[in-house]
């Protein structure tokens, strides 16, 4: 039988051991492995993502997709997705807004979330039979109703050309926002949605192990997490937001 409670304490605490990992590499050279286009992939990210197999694998049967090393086995219908280190290029650059991401999936479905903000030592968790939290502190999603007084968080696709009308619906959506974010991690950016932060997280063409965490975290606040259009790379288009607002 699925016990949410134990999965979402190993969840914890290999996202403890994966940011203290991350915390120790902070300020000492990094090795870049890759770095074309908008894509950046560190040897960090490997190192960090083995770490969280190898403790989830210690306390959990269900095989793991991860980002940087796919998965360990058969995807079954519960399964647990990782990203290592959600905010590379922030983490790269000195920004302090990145984080571990860890979501057990059933179905395809995120039922269950831990996001580890360690620049700030906050873990964001919660499962859709429980409440949503940071560390121990509940959180909601807010109470607004109108775009005009509401902040989106978003980024732009990942791809090297854009059309005149692609950018011209972009400004027509951010026009109608009060205000708007790009912080350059969709884990943390689901997280400020949970808690009240922001009103909305969207991004198309976002993969799964990016968002994945963050929409059950979300689903856990009250809000309304949206993931549509599963692409067979796991890109997919996801829109959070506090059940309030289109």
């Amino acid at each position: 039988m699925l016990d949410l409670n134990q999965c979402l304490n190993t969840a914890k605490s290999a996202a403890l051991l994966a940011g203290e990992f991350i915390i120790d590499a902070q300020g000492k050279n990094q090795e870049i492995l890759s770095n074309s286009g908008r894509d950046l992939k560190l040897q960090l990210d490997i190192d960090t993502e083995k770490i969280i197999k190898d403790h989830i694998s210690s306390d959990s049967s269900y095989p793991i997709l991860g980002e940087e090393t796919g998965s360990n086995g058969e995807l079954d219908s519960l399964f647990w997705i990782v990203d290592p280190l959600d905010g590379t290029s922030n983490f790269l650059r000195g920004i302090p807004i990145s984080c571990v991401s860890i979501a057990l999936m059933q179905n395809m479905n995120p039922i269950l979330g831990v996001i580890y903000d360690f620049n700030h030592d906050e873990m964001y968790c919660g499962h859709h039979e429980s409440n949503a939290y940071i560390n121990d502190r509940e959180i909601n999603v807010s109470s607004l109703t109108l775009k005009s007084e509401s902040t989106l968080v978003t980024g732009i696709p990942a791809k090297t050309n854009y059309s005149d009308s692609e950018f011209s619906e972009m400004i027509a959506n951010f026009q109608a926002w009060k205000k708007i974010r790009m912080i350059g991690s969709a884990a943390l950016a689901a997280c400020y949605v949970a808690s009240g932060k922001a009103e909305t997280y969207q991004e198309d063409g976002i993969f799964l192990w990016d968002i994945a965490a963050g929409a059950a975290i979300v689903n856990a606040a009250g809000g309304l997490a949206l993931i549509t259009n599963l692409q067979t790379d796991y890109r997919v288009n996801a829109k959070f937001t506090n059940g309030k607002i289109d």
